[in-house]
């Protein structure tokens, strides 16, 4: 089984987002009928090169980080949820028939999934989850299966396990990132039926965006374009190291000239490719518009991005808060929060896997 990928333990437990840069943590607790309050969380940046696409390049690299994130979060559940890159898993939808045990389920998706995974059954985690009756009838069940190589699971398993961390759900960033979105989006549609929302996840190394139709994603795209492009401007116009470019840039330390010469064209840049994206998804879909855009990410925050991005596409954007319509924690600096949500989207995804029935 895939580390308990989608299961749903309904324990206490933190979200942990291992990203390209950074280590995330959020710890919600439920106030009732589908409410939410973010009892804490922190950010530790990561050593460069620690995370490379994706992969675990420094297992203890990263297990120091994620161990001074978790002390620094203050919690005393050390039950966690994590993800893997969508990259990194195979899913696919299943039909079978209803009314199986779980043990003649579990022999029917394994028999599917050699179907579908290009790789022996023995170098990879699998797991599955019902999704729901497929039809009219009441015959048959979709499920979602799920298919890791093992290794990629073992590097995540064994940083928290380092750390002094409990591991007890292993979800997919993309599924993750859905359930924090969902938080957004309703509030968005304001109940209509059939709108088009954008989710462009603008990273350190690349840019996810994904369409949504009421709860479905009905189109996805990943661009190599995000914030490591405008350190490297930093860098080159500034003559600064990847260090210095870094802090200058974190602490507004930058010459008068950055936001003219550098800030400005990379927003410019930034709003082409989520234009672009957009554009693909308009020719290959029989939809042309979208509702709006939700800009997400560790560059969402950055001032004049999401107006950047409206300007461009001619779509309101505004910028992801999955926390907006949340009780907020005496300990959380809501300042600081507004600030950094938008790159807690998966880490708050994980931690509404508390939640699961």
């Amino acid at each position: 089984m895939l580390a308990e990928l989608f299961a749903g333990k309904n324990v206490p437990l933190v979200g942990l987002d291992i990203s390209g840069s950074a280590v995330k943590m959020v710890e919600m607790t439920s106030t009732g009928k589908g409410a939410y309050r973010i009892e804490r969380y922190a950010i530790e940046l990561l050593p460069a090169e620690s995370v490379v696409d994706g992969n675990i390049a420094n297992v203890d690299a990263v297990a120091e980080v994620v161990r001074r994130c978790h002390k620094k979060l203050g919690s005393g559940i050390r039950n966690v949820a994590m993800a893997l890159p969508a990259a990194a898993v195979i899913t696919k939808r299943i039909i079978c028939p209803a009314g199986l045990r779980d043990d003649e389920l579990e022999a029917q998706v394994e028999s599917e999934a050699n179907q579908y995974i290009p790789f022996s059954i023995d170098e990879v985690n699998l797991d599955f989850r019902v999704v729901g009756p497929s039809g009219t009838e009441g015959t048959e069940v979709e499920v979602l299966l799920a298919a890791s190589r093992k290794e990629k699971v073992e590097d995540r398993v064994a940083v928290a396990e380092l750390s002094g961390l409990h591991p007890i759900v292993m979800d997919v960033e993309s599924y993750a990132m859905q359930l924090a979105f969902e938080l957004i989006r309703t509030t968005l549609t304001h109940g209509k039926a059939e709108a088009n929302v954008v989710s462009a996840d603008i990273g350190s190394v690349d840019t996810k965006v994904t369409v949504f139709r009421d709860q479905e994603v009905i189109y996805q795209r990943e661009q190599a374009f995000g914030g490591a492009h405008l350190n490297l401007e930093i860098q080159r116009h500034f003559g600064l190291s990847a260090e210095e470019a870094e802090t200058a840039k974190r602490t507004g330390s930058l010459p008068a000239s950055y936001e003219a010469e550098v800030l400005n064209p990379f927003l410019e840049n930034a709003a082409m490719e989520v234009q672009r994206a957009l554009q693909f998804f308009y020719t290959s879909t029989q939809f042309n518009s979208v509702d709006h855009i939700v800009v997400a990410g560790g560059c969402a925050s950055m001032p004049g991005l999401s107006e950047a991005i409206t300007l461009k596409t001619g779509v309101p954007a505004s910028v992801a808060n999955p926390f907006a319509a949340m009780q907020i924690a005496p300990r959380v600096q809501l300042k600081r929060l507004v600030a950094d949500a938008p790159a807690l989207m998966i880490a708050c995804g994980l931690a509404l896997r508390r939640f699961d029935a």
